[in-house]
């Protein structure tokens, strides 16, 4: 028989091993086995009810401990010079702790006021309680330049490459960092701006050749006027926000909420709770609660933040960075959905029947603490039967439920023909010094779906229930495509084999059997990528048009607050719909709202074309070693000018000029999207597999250019009047049933 040990011992040894404190960790550590572990486990229910340990699911945290990543605002350094910081969010009934700042050679240099962002470790036998070591800092916000740096005889200046730009930034000799003529550099301003002369800049990053990976997000963020640079308003009401009470909101802390993120996410804004719903009417249904960050609550209307959120539209991403819609106090901190935190929310409860199907919901202003931050990958390997300790932990009573809900759904998803289209994502991989390592397919889990479809339900539940409320909001409208467009999606379809029916009202679930046909021949990646493109773009709009594509009556965007301003004008219209304070909708907001839904559907396309052009870029600058290499790939898009090829292995575009096709006139089909060679009869059309040599990869545009080598596995050759007849089959397979039309076509074109 193992010894039991004492509650000092066990307090001391979830101290030293914060990570393993479940009660098998426990037991494991002191060798506890059998009916020994119905004595530890009183214990440790002493331990609680003595409040000296906080019960967190199956593990046990102590409410006077730190988290070991906290938010420190430094004070003034003592008389040894020692910086130490005190917590911002310090919950105990105890005294704060002393936490010493320990910074590293590398740490920018910080003074009394500035807030950071540190992982602290417990110290004992000091006159403080913790060390502290900088992730990041917060709260600062000096004006930042990103320019060309011109070397002078004393110092040199920066040349801005904003377009709007037009002063340059003078730097003094020992603010260069050692910049070299021609250099691109993001300095910041040095000093106050005076009123005479050029103003004063330091360069705090050389990014080396303007055309270097590092600086490619950066480019394109100057390019489309992106606001990377909050006002100093913007951060200062940032700085002075605290976490939200709890006051009249409904308290949820005790539900196991989660949040499901990528690996790599920086801000968590969305917590997700399922449970067998225990009505008997409802046998085999599910209640759903998902809880949204409210981020109404940091960002009232009218307010310095609010006007920059609505500036900005949303967040944009890039590969190395983020430029977010909140600065950081409020984006990775206050509205963040952290592990063990309690925060405010917006929580809608849905009622879903054995098929899936929403029947009721319920929305509240409410509090919540998330018992783990998850990602869909570690999440996807426990319900397939791999799950490490963390998901082992929580898998029974929170994780298989979520799936066992989503199950269901899947059955409403059916009925509902949502269009299904099946295009694979590929990341970009970076080095730390920003330079392209790989590019793969992202992989995609039923974890992934699982979120969306929770996702998609609170946000129809948001639409319906502001409908109900008779209040105004934001709908996110797709409309379906336009005749033309369904025109030349119908020409290819026909040309490939398959048939699109005409002369009816358009549902997704045509387009779904459309897919369907072509799923697993030749033509399956053609026909996702043809359906694409005959889609409409959705947008903002105070007006209910429908949304097509996922098959919805009322659908509005609830979900993400922290990245997207829609949602946060659909959460106020929710606190002003149920009275829940004076932080709703306001009449400036209900009398702008036409032109607020047309102004973040621009910053939407905004960021979407600065997204693309980096990946572009990063792509081309990924190339730039490989040309002359041969790639395979597929006819994308065909133009007057000449085609585009989609690389199979890193899904770049590049372009086959018409001109360099061979010696003879091609002809343009606009609405069979081919090309004709006028004297072989050659046809190049979108979806044919082709070979190609890179001839040009050009990093600062991402251009690439190619050379068409082969066609359907027949080579191209170089000069096409000299033969007769086709280098190869356009179409196998499906095709070939029609050899009639396609001779006829080919005749009508050579008249």
């Amino acid at each position: 028989m193992a010894r039991i040990p004492s509650k000092t011992e066990i307090l001391d040894w979830i101290a030293e091993n914060p990570g393993l404190s479940a009660k098998r960790d426990i037991a494991k550590a002191f060798g506890i086995k059998g009916a020994d572990r119905i004595e530890l486990k009183r214990l440790l229910k002493e331990l609680e009810a003595e409040g000296t340990l906080e019960r967190r699911r199956k593990s046990y945290r102590d409410p006077e401990k730190l988290p070991p990543v906290t938010v420190l605002t430094i004070l003034t350094p003592d008389r040894n010079g020692d910086l130490f910081a005190r917590p911002m969010e310090w919950q105990g009934e105890g005294p704060e702790p002393r936490v010493l700042f320990q910074p590293r050679n590398s740490d920018p240099a910080l003074g009394e006021g500035d807030r950071i962002l540190a992982r602290v470790n417990e110290t004992r036998g000091e006159d403080y309680q913790y060390e502290a070591r900088l992730i990041r800092k917060i709260g600062t916000n000096p004006h930042k330049v990103l320019g060309v740096f011109r070397k002078g005889t004393e110092g040199g200046r920066i040349v801005p490459i904003d377009k709007g730009a037009e002063k340059e930034w003078t730097v003094a000799p020992d603010a260069t960092q050692g910049a070299q003529d021609g250099e691109l550099v993001e300095a910041e301003q040095a000093g106050p701006k005076g009123r005479m002369g050029l103003p004063k800049a330091r360069v705090v990053e050389r990014l080396g050749d303007p055309s270097a990976p590092k600086a490619v997000s950066l480019i394109a963020i100057h390019q489309h006027g992106i606001p990377d640079d909050f006002p100093d308003d913007v951060i200062a009401e940032a700085d002075a926000m605290n976490p939200a009470p709890l006051g009249d909101r409904e308290d949820l802390r005790h539900l196991p909420f989660i949040t499901i993120d990528p690996a790599d996410a920086r801000d968590h804004d969305d917590a997700c709770y399922a449970h067998p719903d225990e009505d008997p009417k409802n046998e085999g249904g599910h209640i759903v609660w998902v809880a949204i960050a409210d981020v109404a609550h940091h960002v009232p209307p009218g307010s310095a933040l609010d006007r920059e959120a609505r500036n900005r539209g949303n967040s944009t991403y890039f590969p190395d960075r983020v430029v977010p819609m909140l600065p950081d106090r409020l984006s990775g901190d206050l509205c963040s959905l952290h592990e063990g935190v309690a925060r405010a929310v917006i929580a809608v409860w849905m009622k879903l029947d054995s098929k899936g199907r929403k029947v009721s919901h319920r929305f509240t202003r409410a509090m919540i603490k998330s018992v783990a931050s998850l990602n869909y990958a570690e999440v996807q390997e426990a319900q397939d039967g791999r799950p490490n300790t963390r998901c082992d932990e929580l898998f029974d009573e929170v994780i298989a439920p979520l799936y066992s809900a989503y199950e269901t759904t899947k059955t409403a998803r059916a009925m509902r023909q949502p269009l299904d289209l099946d295009l694979p994502e590929r990341k970009i991989e970076l080095s730390e010094d920003g330079r392209v390592t790989s590019v793969a397919l992202r992989e995609r889990f039923d974890a992934h779906r699982l979120i969306e479809e929770f996702m998609i339900l609170a946000n129809v539940a948001a639409a319906e229930e502001l409908i109900r409320l008779r209040r105004p909001l934001l709908y996110r409208v797709h409309e379906e495509p336009s005749p033309q467009k369904l025109d030349a999606l119908r020409e290819v379809a026909e040309a490939s084999g398959f048939t699109l029916a005409k002369g009816q009202v358009l549902k997704t679930e045509h387009l779904n059997r459309l897919l369907a046909q072509a799923e697993g021949t030749d033509f399956d990646e053609l026909l996702n990528i043809t359906t694409l493109r005959s889609m409409t773009q959705a947008y903002y709009n105070a007006e209910n048009f429908g949304h097509f594509g996922l098959a919805l009556k009322h659908y509005a965007h609830f979900t993400s607050p922290i990245r997207r301003y829609s949602d946060l004008i659909v959460h106020r219209a929710l606190i002003t719909g149920h009275g829940w304070g004076k932080d709703g909708l306001s009449p400036q907001d209900i009398e702008m709202l036409e032109e607020t839904a047309k102004h973040i559907s621009d910053t939407e396309r905004r960021s979407m074309a600065a997204e693309r052009d980096t990946t572009d870029r990063y792509l081309a600058a990924y190339l730039a070693d490989r040309v002359g290499s041969e790639f395979a790939g597929r006819v994308s898009t065909v133009t007057r000018f000449g085609l585009f090829v989609k690389l199979d292995e890193t899904g770049a575009d590049g372009l086959i000029p018409v001109r360099t096709l061979g010696r003879e006139f091609f002809h343009f089909d606009p609405r069979g999207q081919t090309l004709m060679g006028a004297d072989t009869g050659t046809e190049i059309g979108v979806g044919q597999r082709v070979t190609v040599r890179l001839a040009e990869a050009v990093p600062v545009t991402g251009g690439l250019m190619l050379e068409l080598l082969e066609i359907e596995g027949r080579p191209m050759a170089a000069g096409a009047s000299a033969r007769r007849g086709r280098p190869g089959g356009r179409r196998p397979g499906p095709a070939r049933a029609k050899p009639g039309r396609t001779r006829r076509k080919v005749e009508r074109k050579r008249r």
